[in-house]
């Protein structure tokens, strides 16, 4: 009970101590040095002045006034005299302003809170902005004799002030300081391409904080080695950035960047070049969102991979370039007319028959073009075989004109060659033979001999045909046809090697599904050696020869002419169709050819066939146009 006695009596006696006194103080017209030793009294604390200080002060109050206060009256009223006050020990001494720092002023411990009046010393640490920046800020908060020194090596700032202005000049820095702080992080990048979320990231930055504003700055770098980002900001631009990484770094749909396209009518070759021809021209604000295209002739695809939007591009470009290529099925029908048997049979059925020239079969065909037979066989065609029906009436007349001069000799079908060709791409058909061109010979020298060396030649006709359809219905041919023939086998010549002729027509025509051209102008001239005897006399040895036979040398002219007709497939599952069309077609030809033949041998004037019947005539041989020998210009 004693010991509780003693410690309650301590205490209250160190609070009375300890207890702030009031004073009542009111004065006018006070020397300033009077002030100071009313001061010194009233607060009990010895006061050396080493200046003199004039002038007089005035305190006005109408209440009382703590004493720890006068001090701070004190100082202000210095203060505006140029002086203040600097604690030596037990002793305060008046000292000027300008040399307060010093004086030894106290050094306060940084962090530590400050109070009173006396000037103080304290360091401050600036975390996260440059000390020079944070001074030049701050510098008109401080008092008219502070002093203020920066530390770039520390970036510490250090002050000499009065304790309530240092302590204001804390407060901001705080403000200031934290605002600005930096932090670094990394984001590890999981599931997302970290090269492209960085770009988007660095756009919505924008958008989001003001970089204009250092304090508002953020920096996204791109480390390839974590797969991450590297962001540096404030602590709270951070958290955001963090935030939509979060929301953003979510597992990418990889069909959508893959994309295989099979071709079903192209080339992946051909259309990898066309592609890459159209990508190398295109502008991408980032070189990583370029597409990469590339080919398997394996399988015959397409293989994209890059954005959506890009790659739905691309499979648009690839949709009209696979599109199903329009074809063409050309039938040729290459043919060699005796212009004298032509004649011949002119003359026979009375029509001119003479000009076997393109325009001459033409005029020639007119007459085997029976309205009433063409009618009859236009309709069935018509409702038959659709668009190839629309020539009809030409194509019967043609067709059977050369099937007259076949049957009556004047004409040989050379080849009937018939070939399919794809839009826009040369076809080509060869019909003749190699043979061998000696290059020269070398002496085998001490053995006796020579080598010769030869190189092998194509002899021939050569058909070329490069279709570009326009529509359906309509086609533009390219032909190009090349007449090779042996003219001298070496047997007549001193260089003993064989000697060739090259004919060659090159044309372009416009023609509709079903219609025909003619090409002519290969022309071979001839000379034939023919024979006539009586019939036992002129066989009789010797006397024979003499006396019942004779020998003539006959000029000869054959034309070679090259008949094509072009049909247009849009869809591959015609082509069966066209075949079996053409197969009718070929039938109504026969059945039209038989009876236009009856009408033109009724028609005809046989007048004197009788008397031409016994006449012999000798053939030349033309049953390959390789290998007729003449002594005349050929092919």
């Amino acid at each position: 009970m004693r010991l509780i006695r003693i410690v309650f009596l301590t205490l209250s006696l160190v609070l009375v101590l300890s207890a702030r006194e009031q004073v009542n103080v009111n004065f006018s017209n006070l020397e300033i040095d009077d002030f100071i030793k009313l001061i010194s009294k009233i607060t009990n604390k010895n006061i050396l002045i080493n200046h003199k200080i004039s002038g007089t002060v005035d305190f006005v109050s109408t209440a009382p006034v703590y004493d720890d206060e006068l001090m701070g009256i004190l100082i202000s009223v210095l203060e505006s005299k140029g002086f203040t006050i600097m604690r030596q020990g037990s002793i305060f001494e008046v000292v000027r302003s300008t040399d307060a720092a010093k004086n030894n002023a106290e050094v306060v411990k940084p962090g530590q809170k400050l109070s009173g009046s006396l000037m103080v010393t304290q360091s401050i640490e600036i975390k996260g902005e440059n000390v020079d920046v944070v001074a030049a800020k701050i510098r008109y908060l401080i008092s008219k004799t502070a002093k203020l020194m920066t530390m770039k090596e520390s970036n510490i700032l250090l002050i000499t002030d009065y304790p309530s202005n240092i302590e204001t000049i804390k407060k901001v820095i705080k403000d200031i300081d934290t605002n600005n702080q930096m932090i670094v992080k990394v984001i590890p990048i999981v599931n997302a391409e970290a090269k492209k979320l960085q770009i988007r990231l660095v756009d919505i930055t924008k958008s989001l904080f003001n970089d204009k504003v250092a304090s508002q700055t953020v920096k996204i770098i791109l480390d390839d080695n974590v797969n991450g980002l590297i962001v540096v900001g404030n602590a709270a631009n951070v958290a955001k950035i963090q935030d939509l990484v979060k929301k953003l770094d979510v597992e990418s749909h990889i069909s959508q960047g893959v994309e295989i396209f099979h071709l079903k009518n192209s080339d992946a070759k051909g259309v990898l070049a066309s592609l890459t021809e159209i990508i190398s021209k295109q502008t991408f604000a980032d070189p990583a969102m370029k597409p990469n295209v590339s080919a398997s002739e394996e399988i015959n695809a397409i293989i994209a991979i890059g954005e959506p939007v890009v790659i739905k591009g691309i499979k648009l470009i690839l949709d009209e370039l696979d599109k199903e290529k329009y074809q063409v099925y050309v039938q040729a029908r290459i043919v060699e007319i005796n212009k004298n048997d032509a004649e011949n049979l002119g003359i026979k059925y009375g029509f001119a028959a003479g000009d076997v020239s393109s325009s001459g079969l033409y005029a020639m065909s007119a007459n085997f073009g029976d309205n009433a037979l063409t009618a009859t066989a236009s309709a069935s065609v018509l409702e038959y075989l659709g668009d190839i029906g629309s020539v009809a009436k030409t194509g019967f007349a043609l067709g059977a004109t050369l099937d007259f001069l076949q049957t009556n000799g004047a004409s040989k079908s050379i080849s009937n060659p018939s070939i399919l060709c794809v839009n826009n791409k040369e076809s080509s058909i060869y019909v003749g033979k190699t043979i061998s061109v000696s290059t020269g010979s070398v002496s085998a020298g001490t053995v006796p001999g020579v080598t010769n060396s030869y190189k092998r030649e194509d002899v021939g006709l050569t058909l070329k045909i490069k279709p570009r359809v326009s529509s359906t219905d309509k086609v533009t041919l390219d032909v190009e046809t090349i007449l090779e023939n042996v003219t001298d086998d070496g047997s007549n010549n001193a260089t003993g090697q064989p000697v060739t002729s090259k004919q060659e027509v090159k044309t372009q025509a416009i023609l509709r599904h079903g219609e025909s051209i003619i090409i002519g102008g290969l022309v071979k001239i001839y000379d034939i050696k023919a024979k006539s005897k009586i019939p036992f006399l002129g066989d009789i040895p010797w006397l024979g020869e003499w006396l019942f036979s004779s020998t003539s040398i006959k000029n000869e002219e054959d034309n070679l002419v090259v008949i094509l007709t072009p049909y247009v497939v849009d869809k591959s599952e015609k082509l069966s169709l066209l075949q079996k069309d053409l197969g009718v077609l070929t039938q109504l030809q026969n059945e039209y050819n038989q009876k236009v033949f009856e009408r033109i041998e009724e028609n005809a004037n046989i007048k004197g066939s009788s008397s031409q019947e016994g006449a012999q005539k000798q053939e030349p041989n033309r049953d390959n146009i390789f290998n007729v020998k003449s002594s005349g210009e050929e092919y």
